[in-house]
């Protein structure tokens, strides 16, 4: 893996002693080299205020699919999948939707011991929690996702759910988030109901349709995505889908790194 784009906590973090003017070098990036590379900004909440930085995380093929036969891995690469953990190893909570929970077999976030000092030292517990928005509350709670996380998975939903449904998050062991008055979830209620229980980094999965409706509400600080060396053409889905924008948001580039074609990129708000 090499940087292509010449940020300064990349390059120092990536080249030691290398000459950071010299040809990028390909070589494997150990997993302190991708924390630090990919580190929240300094904590927000650290004055008490609890502010949320939601970041992305996302992989596209060359002509835009987000995913092939339903799911990401098959336009993956071993690369994005370390890139994966990285980001999962930082953050607070996974936010993730219900479908992308389904399709995905999601499972609880454990504890990994190459992260174990660094969450120590910003105050987060051994693991990161999993949030699922749904307004449905379709969801099989006998799964690991809800039997068996080391911290409670959270159920994100609307007020207007079904109480029966709730009933039965709440008995699997799961923790109820009222984020909208209706049925529907509230994208920008969901992200300050999280940062007030002290999820202030959070990490978005998608799928599509969530990230989409982060988008519209004008939430989502800082976009990772994998740009995968293959076309699927077909009828997939793009990163983000629902309505669109009045206007185009512009993110600037804060890094780049190859690896056998993929690309990883970072982009974050103009404003943030």
């Amino acid at each position: 893996m090499r940087s292509l784009f010449p940020v300064t906590d990349l390059t120092e973090s990536a080249s030691g002693a290398e000459d950071p003017s010299g040809p990028p070098i390909d070589r494997e990036w150990s997993l302190d080299e991708l924390a630090d590379a990919y580190a929240y900004p300094a904590d927000p909440s650290a004055e008490g205020s609890a502010t949320p930085w939601l970041r992305a995380n996302m992989v596209s093929t060359l002509d835009g699919a987000a995913q092939h036969d339903g799911r990401s891995q098959p336009i993956s690469c071993t690369a994005d999948m370390r890139i994966f953990g990285t980001l999962r190893g930082l953050a607070d909570v996974v936010i993730a939707g219900a479908e992308t929970v389904r399709l995905e077999g999601y499972r609880p976030a454990r504890a990994r011991e190459a992260f174990a000092a660094r969450r120590a030292a910003a105050g987060q517990g051994p693991a990161t929690a999993v949030a699922v928005v749904t307004g449905s509350l379709d969801l099989d709670f006998s799964l690991p996702l809800f039997t068996e996380p080391l911290v409670p998975t959270l159920v994100v939903t609307g007020a207007g759910a079904s109480a029966d449904r709730i009933a039965a998050a709440r008995t699997a062991g799961a923790e109820v988030v009222i984020a909208g008055e209706g049925a529907r979830v509230d994208p920008a209620r969901a992200v300050r109901e999280l940062a007030d229980r002290g999820l202030t980094r959070q990490l978005t999965e998608g799928g599509p349709r969530l990230l989409g409706q982060f988008v519209a509400a004008g939430v989502l600080d800082e976009l990772c995505l994998t740009v995968s060396p293959m076309l699927t053409a077909g009828d997939a889905q793009r990163i983000a889908g629902g309505p669109g924008v009045t206007v185009p948001e512009r993110f600037f580039l804060a890094s780049l790194l190859e690896e056998a074609g993929f690309l990883f990129t970072r982009y974050r708000r103009t404003d943030r």
